[in-house]
């Protein structure tokens, strides 16, 4: 496996300069000061791998740079990771059941949008989970969304920053809550509430947009009761959508790009996996693969 600094060699590093503060190439000297000291911190605790500009900043932006925080934050996700075998991840797990529960909860990574993220659905109205249960469980599950998180790292964001000619840090996540129920909610609760505590705490700031569509009546409504509570940088990144969404996404995402059940003209045939299985991107094409090789595929055919 190729080394995390030849890796880090082979894409761009610096942000787009329309990218926020606290990336790399967009730092006051404060931030730059506060990236050193942490970096140094680090390295006097015995870490020497996962140093980088982008991974480091990323803690601190997730920690308002405060050292101290994003420090024992660091060592959380450091801990974390040898523990769940992050590192073997890609070798000691294969998730063969996925076209299988692809059926019954789509998730998947369909090409990029405007800014070069990663576009990455999810249909959570469309989710059975009973049916879903008798073919797999939330523990591989769960396994199943670090891999993805792992490739996502590995192999999408440096073929789509290679293609945008910038570092892609983040993906645009599209959820579609067509069909919602409460019970249906209150099924996959469990889930979203175990996925959602691996993003925040071990990926932070992998989030670039979220876009909620066919979002139910009072949706809205009740975000906004929610949203003085949240951080005003996540709220920022959050667009609820009901039924009428294909003119926002359009804004984001070229119409190319996405999928035509989206309003979009991107159609993938069912021979080459559909659109749930056959995971298009810049990390598909030759012309983006660097020397981590093509993302591999989590299931064997």
């Amino acid at each position: 496996m190729v080394s995390e600094q030849e890796l880090l060699k082979s894409y761009p590093q610096t942000c787009a300069p329309t990218a926020v503060q606290g990336t790399p190439g967009n730092l006051s000297e404060v931030q730059q000061k506060s990236l050193g000291e942490f970096r140094e911190q680090l390295k006097k605790g015995g870490y020497s791998e996962r140093l980088d500009d982008s991974t480091l900043l990323r803690f601190l932006r997730a920690r308002k740079f405060d050292v101290a925080a994003s420090k024992l934050m660091y060592e959380n996700c450091e801990k974390w990771r040898k523990e769940y075998g992050v590192d073997k991840i890609f070798e000691d797990f294969h998730y063969e059941e996925k076209p299988l529960v692809a059926k019954f909860y789509p998730q998947y990574y369909h090409k990029t949008d405007n800014d070069g993220r990663p576009l990455y659905f999810e249909e959570l109205g469309s989710v059975n989970l009973t049916e879903m249960y008798k073919i797999t469980t939330q523990e591989r599950m769960l396994k199943n969304l670090v891999w993805e998180y792992e490739s996502f790292v590995r192999y999408r964001l440096p073929a789509c920053s290679r293609k945008a000619g910038h570092l892609v840090e983040t993906s645009c996540t599209i959820l579609d809550l067509k069909g919602i129920s409460i019970s249906a909610a209150a099924q996959v609760l469990s889930y979203v509430r175990e996925a959602s505590n691996i993003g925040q705490n071990y990926y932070p700031e992998r989030m670039g947009k979220f876009y909620l569509v066919n979002a139910p009546f009072g949706f809205s409504t009740a975000f906004r009761i929610f949203k003085p509570f949240l951080d005003p940088v996540t709220v920022s990144k959050i667009f609820i959508l009901g039924s009428s969404y294909q003119k926002e996404l359009l804004k984001q995402i070229p119409a190319e790009n996405l999928p035509v059940k989206f309003g979009g003209k991107s159609e993938v045939s069912e021979a080459s996996g559909g659109l749930y299985l056959s995971d298009v991107g810049p990390w598909r094409d030759p012309k983006y693969i660097g020397p981590e090789g093509e993302a591999p595929v989590a299931f064997k055919v």
